[in-house]
């Protein structure tokens, strides 16, 4: 009896075609519209990272002409110029000499130098023009500008006015420049010495603090975790400025300091010891929380003293939570701003180099070669923390056993210690901050009130940019949350479109290898562009709100995707075969199930969007100022104290959104996720 497999059987298909493809079957609706909204995530991910980020490189490669026939000049007198021709013709019907670089300063050579901009100046000693004629005289006075092809006019001598515009080209001349200034290359070495430092003071306090609320039986761990958690809700400007109250020429423990000053190195790593402090804390409690009891058990057995046990079990256990720790607490100190804005003094770094090229200098091209620069070590750091990320999670095994702590009164007195000295440096700074912010007069008047807090009256943006900040953290959170959440549901529970869904994990994972100065740089040479069809973006809420949304991408999406990896995909299959769209899947089934995690998605959100500086301090306006932006403001101008103020107010939005979250994750959250209890 023949089949349809049978290739003899009459009107049998054994394959799909005559050239032996295979069958592809006809995407259903349901697939179709999730093609549609993954090419809509993938379609704002390229226009609000990938194009900006590539804006960066283009602009670091960009250079002025460094040769008279690329530069372009016209004379006139009155209201007419003559055509524009090159700088060489003009030379070349003159008789007019190019010097060659090599002879003394003569008084009547064009200066070109002075009006060619300071990146392309290393190659434009060898074309200064000389007046050959008997008269002789500078034929150019002019002054320095930074855009390409723009046009500036200078007056010459008899000659009337000037127009003068250099071409632009693209090369590696702005990187060799960078390199070749020793105040600014010094800042690639004190970024790493810096971050070095952090490094090796915050890991072995961070182990410490996180072993013992993880392995010890010391009271009031609770606490503890909490204090450990402050730094996260306040911005990074505030260890800076309650050192400055501490430690600085009018602290109250300047004498500790033994005549060394706050202002540089000393302030920088005391300020990044606290800000960074938290995150590595999170990381190496879950390193040791996830030991097997069965491996001390062992040692015991095996007649292990307790030192041995720990350098044998604990360490080499946790060993992927120190490197990763390592290089978080690495990345985020490099790619800081704030700090060493605030307390770094003389101190150059790589974050405040891309602030004093862009703000002061007005040099976009500088900024955009520092910022590639420190983008280099934060991917780096990046790619090896998700490789040891992975290997970590490899460890563990359904079959392990929790550990229960024994009882160890010498352990828990000096873990106890160790987390008391901890909290009393992170509540300290705390303190003096909002001390500073009640005093009347620091430090002739101490009396407490309330003058500080007169943001109107101050140089920052006043209370105007406080309800900013919560509007762009409610925004952030709420879009943000939503799309992170349904993006890493189609990239964890999608059906075809594998290439779709590969490219939309892709770029979800680039946003944590930017820094936040990198794409605040990257936003201004792409939106800021008059031909950009998205140029009345810039200046708005909008552009803050997309721009902390992808600055912060990729922890959400990794917290989305975890979440959605504990549910069973036997609901995306009977949700198929009952023939019903993704979308009532997710919004009834995952998403309920996931309301945990999409709480803290928005939490994290929330929190950050409060307290960023670098990523926002670029793309801010006058209707649009932050209350994070206003803290550095009122630095700059000399306010201290409604700084600390303001960074004050910071904290406590933060903490009451915290406090309220809890109370409804605990009601009303408890209540609808009464069903894992079961």
């Amino acid at each position: 009896m023949a089949t349809a497999a049978d290739p003899a059987a009459p009107g049998a298909v054994a394959s799909a075609t005559e050239d032996n493809r295979p069958i592809r079957p006809r995407a259903s609706r349901d697939e179709i519209a999730q093609r549609g909204v993954i090419g809509v995530l993938v379609l704002y991910l390229v226009l609000a990272l990938v194009l900006p980020i590539g804006m960066v490189f283009s602009k670091a490669l960009q250079q002025y002409a460094f040769t008279p026939d690329q530069i372009t000049i016209a004379f006139g007198r009155g209201g007419a110029f003559e055509a524009p021709r090159s700088l060489q013709s003009w030379i070349d019907e003159t008789g007019y000499v190019v010097n060659d670089g090599l002879r003394a300063s003569e008084r009547t050579r064009v200066q070109i130098v002075r009006i060619i901009p300071r990146p392309a100046r290393a190659g434009v000693e060898a074309y200064r023009v000389t007046d050959a004629s008997s008269a002789g005289g500078q034929l150019l006075l002019g002054q320095e500008f930074s855009a390409p092809g723009q046009t500036i006019e200078v007056p010459a001598a008899d000659l009337g006015r000037i127009q003068v515009r250099p071409q632009m080209s693209y090369g590696l001349g702005n990187f060799g420049y960078y390199f070749s200034q020793k105040s600014l290359s010094d800042s690639i070495r004190n970024s790493f010495v810096i971050a070095a430092i952090v490094v090796a003071i915050n890991v072995p306090l961070a182990f410490g603090f996180a072993y013992a609320l993880t392995r010890t039986r010391i009271r009031h761990k609770e606490w503890f975790r909490l204090i450990s958690t402050v730094p996260i809700l306040v911005p990074s400007l505030l260890p800076a400025i309650g050192l400055v109250y501490l430690f600085g020429n009018q602290g109250i423990l300047t004498p500790l300091l033994f005549g060394a000053s706050i202002y540089g190195p000393i302030g920088i790593v005391m300020a990044s010891v606290f800000f960074t402090f938290p995150h590595a804390v999170i990381i190496m409690t879950i390193a040791l929380g996830g030991a097997d009891q069965r491996l001390y058990e062992a040692a015991e057995v095996l007649g292990a003293s307790k030192r041995r046990t720990f350098w044998t079990v604990t360490l080499p256990g946790a060993r992927y939570g120190l490197i990763s720790a390592a290089f978080v607490v690495f990345t985020l100190v490099i790619t800081d701003f704030g700090v060493p804005k605030v307390i770094g003094g003389d101190y150059n770094m790589l974050a405040l180099d891309i602030y004093k090229q862009v703000i002061g200098q007005q040099n976009f091209q500088i900024g955009a070669v520092v910022s590639i620069v420190l983008l280099i070590p934060a991917v780096i750091a990046f790619t090896v923390d998700r490789v040891i990320s992975r290997a970590q999670t490899a460890q563990f095994s359904s079959k392990a056993v929790p550990y229960q702590p024994d009882e160890d009164v010498r352990r828990d007195r000096w873990m106890l210690g160790h987390c008391i000295a901890v909290s009393v440096f992170i509540l300290g700074i705390l303190f003096m901050c909002q001390f500073a912010a009640l005093a009347k007069f620091w430090p002739y008047n101490l009396t407490l009130g309330f003058q500080h807090y007169q943001f109107n009256k101050m140089d920052g943006g006043g209370w105007a940019a406080y309800w900013n900040s919560i509007r762009l953290a409610f925004f952030a959170a709420t879009i943000g949350a939503v799309l992170v959440f349904i993006g890493a549901y189609l990239v964890e529970k999608g059906r075809g479109f594998v290439a779709g869904r590969i490219g939309l994990q892709f770029l979800a994972m680039m946003p944590m290898a930017i820094p936040g100065m990198v794409l605040g740089l990257a936003y201004i040479f792409f939106f800021n562009d008059p031909s950009n069809p998205f140029n009345f973006l810039y200046g708005t809420m909008a552009i803050l709100v997309i721009n902390t949304i992808v600055h912060l991408y990729t922890v959400s999406h990794i917290t989305a995707t975890t979440a959605l990896k504990q549910l069973d995909g036997e609901f995306e299959a009977v949700s198929m075969s009952l023939k019903q769209p993704f979308l009532r899947t997710m919004t009834r089934v995952s998403a309920p199930c996931c309301l945990p995690a999409i709480g803290e998605m928005w939490m994290y959100y929330f929190v950050n969007a409060m307290t960023t500086v670098s990523a926002v301090v670029f793309l801010y306006s006058p209707s649009t100022n932050l209350a994070s932006v206003a803290v550095l403001n009122m630095d700059d101008a000399g306010d201290i104290a409604p700084a600390a103020a303001m960074a004050m107010m910071i904290f406590y939005t933060n903490a009451a959104v915290r406090i309220l979250y809890g109370l409804f994750s605990r009601n009303v959250l408890g209540s609808l996720q009464a069903w894992r209890a079961r």
